[in-house]
């Protein structure tokens, strides 16, 4: 295994450094900002319908449909999806990184990020194929094929596909799965790594036997849980680091354009990791223009597409303004503000010697802010097992939809077994390998996508601003 780390991990590495600090910081807020320009800001003009639209008729008990799933499931499903590893141990990573300005960058991400999900959504409801037996099939493949016909149609959504087979259902399990094995060692160390694999890859069996409602009647009683418990707790810490926040505030903004003062090395170096990890990490969490969720918006039976395309976006607001803005709050209260232990670029090298990383980061300030740190393991340990436990299973789900697309129904027994034997691989694996494989695979997803989605954006403009008409004609 060794070995192996060795050998690829700096591949993978330079790879993914060129990725994140070119291709996808252009593509993911090109994108984004197209679309928030051609829909006139739908990201503003529709935040409150699309609020209504999620909590004005939101339900822990969906039932089953004859076709596809109501819009709540859908999202709850979308956001199970979202709201994983990336939200407590990616923004881990980033502020290691990147200092706490990286936050800011994810938060700009996100905000382009609510417009180009929309766009998804709408496309995904668009373009999905509902079949004899009432199920249903969408996601970027059929956008993919209705924006260009032909070879190069093919080529291109075969190509995203096998991408988001490899991103998503086997490489992106291993993250989840390595990150719940060593949040639950490190707060019970009698509990090895590998019985943690299997038991998770027990579990994840019994709800991808049962399909997509399964999987929607699991995600939508979990997700509003684990959301609710980790921001009590967040609040709970706030309110302990009250005195701090603002300053907390002050350096998510200050070390955005500054942030060598608190990571060290030269400026521009430093500028450039806050923005890459901001729009990496920010990726890997909200997954706007990354082409996963619309897997989940597929299958929602609305009226039209703009009704999923709003309620997708309030998925994007939930994991990053809330859910991921919590770890950061928490984390910079804790450990940076105030002459916290990694204010400076020294506290921080004498931290990570210690053995602090991104794996344990949210543990420690947690431990910390309550002044015991197994408390501190327990807990997050908790909420980490929920967040990354509904993601495998969202991901399972989009990777299963495009196995289908490629190889027909019956491979997706086989797929699904190769899912289960990555997830329990995925606890042994060093963790740093583990990330950097899920992050290429991740990086490739976005590029055919993204073609689509520019190329398509007539249909989408054409919903959002049949929208902006009506509101005109009623005032």
């Amino acid at each position: 295994m060794d070995k192996i780390t060795e050998f690829l991990l700096p591949i993978v590495q330079t790879i993914n450094a060129y990725m994140s600090d070119y291709i996808l910081i252009f593509l993911l807020v090109g994108i984004g900002l197209f679309y928030t320009i051609r829909t006139r800001f739908v990201q503003v003009r529709c935040f409150g319908e699309g609020m209504k639209k999620v909590f004005g008729s939101i339900s822990f008990r969906g039932g089953k449909n004859k076709s596809g799933l109501s819009s709540f499931q859908a999202l709850a499903t979308a956001i199970a999806a979202q709201v994983g590893t990336g939200n407590i141990v990616g923004a881990c990573g980033a502020i290691l990184i990147g200092g706490p300005g990286a936050i800011f960058w994810m938060w700009v991400i996100a905000f382009f990020g609510m417009a180009t999900i929309y766009a998804e959504a709408v496309l995904a409801q668009e373009t999905k194929v509902v079949q004899e037996d009432g199920s249903v099939l969408g996601g970027p493949v059929y956008y993919i094929r209705r924006a260009f016909k032909g070879t190069f149609g093919k080529f291109l959504a075969g190509f995203f596909s096998v991408a988001i087979i490899l991103a998503l259902g086997f490489m992106g399990s291993m993250v989840q799965s390595n990150s719940i094995s060593e949040a639950i060692n490190t707060a019970i160390p009698a509990i090895p790594v590998w019985a943690v694999g299997l038991a998770l890859a027990a579990i994840c069996t019994i709800i991808f036997i049962g399909g997509i409602q399964r999987i929607a009647a699991v995600a939508e009683k979990i997700v509003p849980l684990m959301a609710v418990l980790y921001i009590g707790i967040g609040l709970v810490i706030l309110g302990i680091n009250f005195t701090k926040i603002p300053e907390t505030f002050g350096m998510i903004f200050k070390y955005a354009f500054v942030p060598h003062a608190v990571v060290g090395g030269a400026i521009g170096t430093a500028i450039k990791n806050a923005i890459s990890q901001g729009a990496k990490r920010g990726l890997f969490s909200n997954e706007a223009g990354m082409g996963s969720t619309p897997h989940a918006h597929a299958q929602a039976n609305v009226k039209t597409p703009h009704e999923q395309g709003v309620a997708a976006m309030i998925g994007v607001f939930i994991d990053t303004f809330i859910v991921l803005t919590m770890t950061a709050l928490v984390v910079i209260s804790t450990l940076y503000a105030g002459n916290g232990p990694l204010s400076t670029p020294e506290g921080l090298a004498i931290s990570q010697l210690a053995g602090l990383d991104k794996a344990n980061l949210m543990q420690t300030a947690v431990g910390t802010a309550f002044g015991n740190q197994t408390v501190g393991n327990i807990v997050i340990a908790v909420c980490l097992t929920f967040f990354a436990f509904t993601t495998i299973i969202g991901w399972n789900f989009f990777g299963k939809q495009n196995v289908q697309y490629l190889l027909g129904k019956k491979a997706t027994v086989v797929y699904s077994v190769l899912a289960i034997a990555f997830i329990f691989l995925g606890s042994l694996f060093p963790n740093d390998l583990v990330w950097e494989l899920a992050d290429t695979f991740n990086f490739i997803m976005v590029i055919p996508n993204v073609i689509a989605l520019a190329a398509l954006s007539g249909i989408v403009v054409m919903y959002a601003r049949k929208k902006k008409n009506k509101d005109q004609d009623n005032e």
